[in-house]
């Protein structure tokens, strides 16, 4: 949902978009963990509600998630997708995957299908995963997360001053977006 946002501001705006991966719930195991283990069902449901409403304009729909994926692979897959220039393809297909398809991207195997799926060398993929090639640049990320205070994702950081969480209404960035273009004129 956040790259649909973001697609449909470049059509009103001039935005250099930096996508950077972070960490929600490191403490996740690896094999993930029940959603309902996590949270109680009426916070899943309103969750679930609030996704609907907000994919709706943009044509997502929200699978019924029964898995809190430990994401922490899939974020080293989105580094190694990012270093082969094809990192937003992944990115829609990991977000697809388990939004609405309620697929386990901790999974190793899903994360090589998914690879296979936007051109991605699936051998040079289980390389680079299985050597941990891209958890620098997740510890990076676990940082920038921590200077700006992110509790949650899609969590947007505008112009270094302005900070958008969660699953918003489009005029919500366009309120913020507007501000800044007029404080440039002034």
């Amino acid at each position: 949902m956040g790259n649909g946002v973001v697609q449909a501001l470049k059509q009103e705006f001039d935005i250099d978009d930096q996508w950077v991966s972070y960490e929600i719930h490191p403490e996740t195991p690896a094999q993930g963990l029940d959603m309902a283990k996590r949270f109680p069902a009426s916070s899943r449901e309103a969750m679930m509600e609030r996704l609907q409403e907000m994919g709706a304009p943009y044509g997502i729909t929200f699978g019924n998630l029964k898995l809190l994926s430990n994401s922490r692979l899939a974020l080293e897959a989105s580094e190694f997708a990012r270093d082969q220039g094809v990192f937003h393809a992944y990115h829609d297909a990991l977000f697809h995957a388990y939004f609405s398809e309620g697929k386990d991207i901790g999974d190793l195997e899903v994360l090589l299908q998914l690879a296979v799926s936007v051109g991605l060398p699936r051998d040079s993929l289980a390389a680079a995963l299985a050597d941990h090639r891209f958890l620098s640049a997740l510890e990076d990320g676990q940082e920038q997360g921590e200077r700006h205070e992110v509790s949650g994702t899609p969590t947007f950081i505008i112009d270094g001053r302005y900070k958008v969480v969660g699953a918003q209404p489009i005029d919500a960035f366009r309120r913020i977006l507007r501000k800044i273009e007029a404080d440039s004129r002034a």
